[in-house]
């Protein structure tokens, strides 16, 4: 059972918990998991705070950490003021301490797009809120008036880092990636190893060095996963290491 944590979205005039079905479907069908929506667990204009979000991971044996339209609010990594950008401080105050004790507890953890730029930001990095006005940097947004099938094809390439995870489980040293993001990692957390580069050299993964699956991606390997070697890879390997965690017993001595 792999939980995946949802955004918060108007629609209408109410909120709603969601998570985009893409996503769901990679962890059903590429990492072989059973997928449990995790709601945000701040307050919101409808729900009083869950004062025990951490008990979630003793429900499950993985942790997903999906793409969002959102962005990471600055000030839980830098002292400037926010850009206009649309964010989610229900879904980041959910997020930064469910990281922290997943990681605690060496659960398997699979982060993409705006939970690989969580994953920086949860373990003290910091973001560029605008890549592309970075000197050096190439604009990484997709094409917004573009089909989704073309905002979503293969953008750039990666370097995979000689050693690394990602370099192991896909057993190439290069692959080419989607690229559908406006943030990306400025200051890289303490206790990550840097996974993939661009060839801007914007960091594109990471891992945590003391976990034994813990894993950042930029791009989104769960679109049409079964047409990519590389997503493939990370989608298996994570529903690997979940199975893992819960044969070790390690889950259910939690709960």
């Amino acid at each position: 059972m792999i939980g995946i944590v949802a955004d918060v979205k108007q629609i209408g005039p109410h909120p709603f918990h969601a998570v985009g079905e893409k996503y769901i479907n990679a962890v059903a069908h590429g990492a072989g998991a059973l997928p449990v929506l995790l709601p945000a667990t701040a307050a919101g204009e409808d729900l009083e705070t869950i004062q025990a979000p951490l008990d979630f991971l003793d429900l499950v044996d993985g942790l997903f950490l999906p793409g969002s339209a959102s962005n990471v609010e600055p000030r839980l990594y830098a002292t400037c003021e926010p850009l206009p950008m649309l964010h989610d401080p229900q879904r980041d105050a959910t997020t930064m301490p469910l990281i922290r004790a997943a990681l605690e507890r060496g659960m398997p953890l699979l982060a993409v797009c705006r939970g690989h730029q969580e994953l920086n930001v949860a373990l003290g990095g910091t973001l560029h809120q605008l890549v592309h006005e970075q000197p050096g940097l190439m604009d990484h947004r997709e094409p917004k008036d573009a089909p989704r099938r073309m905002q979503y094809a293969a953008a750039h390439g990666i370097r995979l880092a000689e050693g690394g995870l990602l370099r192991r489980i896909a057993g190439v040293p290069m692959a080419l990636v989607n690229s559908i993001h406006a943030q990306g990692i400025d200051r890289l957390a303490p206790g990550l190893a840097v996974e993939a580069t661009a060839p801007d050299g914007l960091i594109e993964a990471v891992r945590v060095e003391a976990a034994p699956f813990a894993l950042g991606v930029q791009w989104h390997p769960e679109w049409r996963f079964r047409d990519d070697h590389l997503s493939t890879a990370i989608l298996a390997a994570f529903g690997a290491a979940a199975a893992s965690y819960r044969e070790s017993g390690v889950s259910s001595a939690a709960a």
